[in-house]
């Protein structure tokens, strides 16, 4: 029976909408917030086409997106400080006697809701709550996680549209019996401008033990966007209890020899080349970002919980990136944000190679000219570098078959990518599982980027490149992934790194290299060439990459190139695993005990081969052809 306190705010066509989904417990957190942040009406979404089209036009009537000259294309801008994940105000609620680890931003549980629900407090005041349903992973799955979103924000909707599968019907299969993810988002009072004005009360708060996510006060996509970065925060802590694993990870299926489809998953930190890799040229895309992994007979499968992209577009370019690019000029739907606009209703970012630099637009600062600078005298770029597109895949011409295959498809190989300038190589294949998941995952080490509020450039150690988005202690999530692969024939476990440097500062590959290093990969997880054994992994032979350098890329592969990608340089090695081991040693309290015993055995391996061959050792010591 629908709640008399929500028949009184709610029109009939919204009640009647809500009226089919048997679940008090839905009904009762939609009304305590429509209550609490006193809307002036409120739209329920099903998810049919009529109510997304009425999504989309209140984005442009609202003033949070502008239409631009492609149709379907739009434009919206964040407030010029609102425009990247806040760390520092994003949080967990944990109740007494609970505890994450050091490194996990937390506050008292009935603080947290405390200030949260002041906050929100008629904070929808003379705008319009949007209801969605939707559902994580694909329909009709074991994966699936029912969500639901409130947010004031049109724009928030919009992008949750394209991303996100619809789980109205989800909700009414479901009734009672739905565990699902609550969200409840707003933008708070606006300027002129349509952007969150009160950003010094941004907040975004996570209850782990309700699975609800907060957010007020922002309008960028990683603290709104409720279904993509804070829901996997929710999946993360659902799936340690469960016995399956939440990743920051791209879905993709390699394309080997006799039509065969080889699929893998990769983590990388942002702008370390995921999305480039996951989108080349030839192969077929499961996911971008996120993935959700489980144990079915004796083998892992994997999902992807959402169907679209929120990408960041800085570098997107026609040559080396010319599936996005056509994407991103044809009619459909696309959200671009934080990008420059010209005179002509283009987009334009760091990196188009389609028309020359503008001299002036409009963008997330305002009326823009080349030398434009902000209060604080600093030059203000054309586009921001953590400028975004949002799409459906479905725009995508090499969008696999399986996206919504219920069952999930098959992880042959899990990868692991960072900035490192000196030290690794340009791809690795682990010894085994627990190998690879300690010296690979464990330790992976990249420089920051313009996708978070810390400064660019430092290098770090991001466990996974899951580390701003764990809700359990870091050692606890290592020993899940041990345990994880205890099966018959796990995945195989690989690096890569796109960004090793000469001595010039040149790098010492080109950008679609990588497609090399991903058809060898597909080889070595069917065992069809052989790899040579380092200190430190499983590096390809120079014959197969030769091969492949010829049938992939149309170009010689010289022993000179392979000489110095594939070097074992031992100082650099060993003061990587001293940073990995004191990292886990002071900041970890729960660490698993084989992390160290696995560190140690590779730094003996490296000191032993320094004792024979010296500090840099070419590959071909190595080599038994």
């Amino acid at each position: 029976m629908m709640e008399g306190q929500l028949k009184a705010l709610v029109d009939a066509d919204s009640r009647q909408k809500l009226e089919k989904i048997d679940n008090p417990e839905l009904i009762r957190f939609i009304a305590h917030y429509i209550e609490l942040c006193s809307p002036d009406d409120v739209f329920v979404c099903t998810g049919s086409d009529e109510d997304v089209q009425y999504i989309r036009d209140e984005a442009i009537r609202r003033g949070e997106e502008i239409e631009l000259a492609i149709k379907g294309h739009t434009v919206h801008f964040d407030g010029y400080h609102d425009q990247a994940r806040d760390r520092k105000n994003t949080r967990f609620l944990l109740p007494p006697g609970v505890d994450l680890g050091s490194g996990i931003n937390a506050m008292d549980r009935e603080e947290g809701l405390k200030e949260i629900h002041e906050i929100m407090r008629g904070i929808m005041r003379g705008s319009r709550m949007y209801v969605l349903f939707f559902c994580l992973g694909p329909l009709k799955s074991q994966f699936a996680i029912p969500a639901v979103q409130i947010t004031d924000s049109a724009y928030v909707a919009h992008s949750e549209c394209l991303l996100y599968r619809y789980g109205y019907d989800e909700f009414i299969r479901l009734g009672r019996s739905a565990r699902f993810f609550k969200f409840v988002h707003s933008a708070g009072p606006l300027d002129e401008r349509k952007t969150s004005r009160d950003i010094s009360r941004r907040r975004i708060y996570i209850d782990l033990e309700s699975e609800t996510v907060y957010s007020a006060n922002t309008q960028y996509g990683g603290n709104t966007i409720g279904l993509k970065k804070l829901a996997m925060r929710l999946a993360l802590n659902r799936a340690s209890k469960e016995g399956w694993l939440t990743e920051h990870m791209f879905i993709m299926g390699v394309h080997g020899p006799r039509g065969r489809v080889t699929y893998f998953t990769g983590a990388f930190p942002s702008l370390c080349g995921k999305t480039s890799t996951s989108m080349l040229s030839g192969e077929t895309i499961v996911g971008d970002d996120i993935a959700y992994l489980k144990q079915k007979g004796g083998k892992i499968r994997a999902v992807n919980p959402e169907k679209g992209i929120f990408g960041i577009i800085q570098g997107v370019n026609s040559r080396d990136d010319p599936i996005i690019w056509n994407a991103l000029h044809s009619p459909g739907e696309v959200i671009f944000s934080n990008v420059l606009i010209t005179d002509d209703g283009m987009p334009y970012w760091s990196g188009n190679d389609s028309v020359d630099p503008p001299e002036r637009g409009y963008n997330y600062a305002g009326e823009w000219f080349a030398g434009a600078k902000d209060e604080e005298g600093n030059l203000i770029p054309p586009s921001h570098p953590n400028a975004r597109f949002t799409l459906d895949m479905h725009m995508l011409e090499n969008l696999d078959p399986e996206l919504d295959n219920p069952e999930g498809v098959e992880i042959r190989g899990i990868i692991y990518g960072g900035r490192d300038s000196n030290t690794k190589v340009p791809v690795e294949e682990a010894f085994d599982w627990v190998h690879g998941v300690i010296t690979m995952g464990a330790a992976l080490e990249s420089e920051t980027t313009a996708a978070t509020l810390d400064s660019i450039g430092e290098r770090k150690i991001n466990p996974m490149s899951n580390l701003d988005f764990l809700s359990i202690p870091i050692g606890r999530y290592i020993e899940n992934h041990l345990k994880f692969g205890m099966v018959e024939n796990p995945p195989c476990i690989f690096s890569v790194n796109y960004f090793l440097r000469d001595a010039d500062g040149s790098f010492m590959n080109e950008r679609n290299d990588k497609a090399v290093w991903l058809k060898w990969m597909e080889l070595r997880t069917h065992r069809e060439v052989d790899a040579v054994k380092t200190p430190t992994g499983l590096i390809p032979d120079y014959r197969d990459l030769k091969a492949l350098f010829k049938s992939v890329r149309g170009k010689e592969y010289s022993e000179e190139a392979y000489t110095k990608q594939f070097m074992v340089r031992v100082p650099e090695n060993l003061a990587k695993i001293e940073r990995v081991e004191k990292f886990y040693r002071t900041n970890v309290s729960d660490t698993p005990e084989i992390l160290f015993v696995v560190l140690e055995e590779q730094k003996q391996r490296l000191i032993d081969a320094r004792e024979v061959f010296g500090d840099y050792i070419s590959p071909f010591y190595f080599s038994t052809g």
